[in-house]
């Protein structure tokens, strides 16, 4: 581990917390060089002793010999009194930090001082303890990244899950689950993968898991769209399932429905079929990237495959089946064609006016004998008459 070094840091949001005290913490998403994902938490306070102590570090960098030659980025001291407001405020700040601070040269971005502040500590895997009064609180960063401290109404109330049977997690990230666990989703990943926490414990856990308590429907999942998305396959897959796609890496495909448990439906020309999402890269995007990302970690497994599945609900889950995908997809390329063929192009009136009329054609001059065979009685004894003189 000692050529390890951070990827990139991610600002989750942060958690209110009344035990010991009310106070803030930060939580950030650690990318590693192994491809690990780690979530810590941190208070604003800690975070600017580091920050002061890196500036004692590196004084060229930190512009105390000359300003001008500051690269280490600024950093606002604590206040004498943090609010929620402040902890919301600050949110921007600390995303734009961890970039700068990830942009430095590698002597300060992958020195102990950064690695040792950014490992996972004991605290780190273990939930605050319940005040007597009040649960902690989760307040998590928008989606869009834009964040008000005016946008406060209160609280992110995680979505709490139960695991439909047991699992047995093949990596430090990840965590453990017994049919019947309750867990909190801190994150919804698209590759299928999810961050939950529970009790003491927290980790990535495959979606295919877990059900909702109210429903066995995600009322999150999205709805097909058969216009398809282009998509390249940055790794290759081979169907297990029937209504799987088999696909070498490098293929073009369209994704046509985004389902929340990693298993997309990819089209490609009229046949349809899920599909990993996490193999999966937009077009035109680097795919060298998003292949360095998915090594070291599988898709998550399917709902079908799980054995000994049990759910509270006494209904399936809602899903389309593939013959319905194809079926809608079909109709759906069909009439986008039929929208593209050109129609019969019509003339302009003045061009019309324009063109001579077509002189009539002169038939050709009839035999004597059809002449004789067609004309009336009169002409016959008239052409008789002639012939006799």
């Amino acid at each position: 581990m000692g050529d390890s070094f951070i990827r990139h840091i991610a600002l989750l949001g942060f958690e209110k917390r009344f035990a010991p005290s009310q106070h803030y913490v930060y939580m950030f998403l650690v990318k590693w060089q192994d491809l690990s994902e780690k979530v810590v938490y941190r208070k604003f306070t800690e975070i600017y002793e580091f920050h002061k102590m890196l500036k004692e570090m590196f004084p060229i960098e930190a512009g105390e010999i000359n300003p001008q030659n500051r690269i280490i980025p600024h950093l606002p001291a604590p206040r004498w009194f943090d609010g929620q407001r402040v902890a919301e405020s600050r949110q921007g700040t600390l995303s734009e930090y961890c970039a700068a601070l990830m942009a430095l040269p590698p002597k300060i971005s992958r020195g102990p001082h950064v690695l040792g502040f950014f490992k996972v500590r004991p605290e780190d895997l273990q939930l605050p303890g319940d005040s007597p009064v009040r649960k902690p609180e989760t307040y998590l960063v928008p989606k869009d990244g834009k964040s008000n401290a005016a946008d406060i109404t209160g609280p992110i109330v995680l979505q709490s899950y139960r695991a439909i049977a047991d699992y047995q997690k093949t990596s430090g990230s990840e965590m453990a689950l017994a049919m019947g666990d309750v867990v909190d989703v801190v994150e919804k990943s698209q590759s299928g993968w999810w961050f939950c926490q529970m009790k003491a414990k927290r980790g990535w856990v495959p979606a295919s898991f877990l059900e909702p308590l109210d429903s066995p429907d995600e009322a999150e999942d999205p709805e097909p769209n058969y216009a398809g998305e282009p998509y390249v396959t940055i790794k290759a897959y081979t169907a297990v399932e029937e209504d799987e796609m088999s696909l070498s890496e490098g293929e073009a495909i369209e994704v046509i429905h985004k389902l929340l448990d990693g298993w997309w439906v990819v089209r490609k020309q009229d046949v349809t079929g899920y599909f990993p999402s996490m193999y999966l890269q937009k077009a035109g995007h680097d795919v060298a990237q998003a292949q360095r990302q998915i090594k070291g970690r599988g898709a998550p497994p399917r709902r079908s495959t799980i054995r000994n599945a049990n759910s509270i609900h006494q209904r399936t889950r809602k899903r389309l089946t593939q013959d319905a995908y194809r079926r809608n997809s079909v109709r759906f390329l069909q009439q986008r064609r039929g929208q593209a063929r050109p129609g019969p192009q019509k003339e302009n009136p003045q061009s019309q006016r324009a063109k001579p009329k077509p002189q009539p054609a002169v038939p050709p001059r009839p035999s004597a004998d059809l002449i004789l065979h067609r004309c009336s009685e009169s002409t016959k004894r008239k052409l008789a008459s002639a012939v006799s003189v």
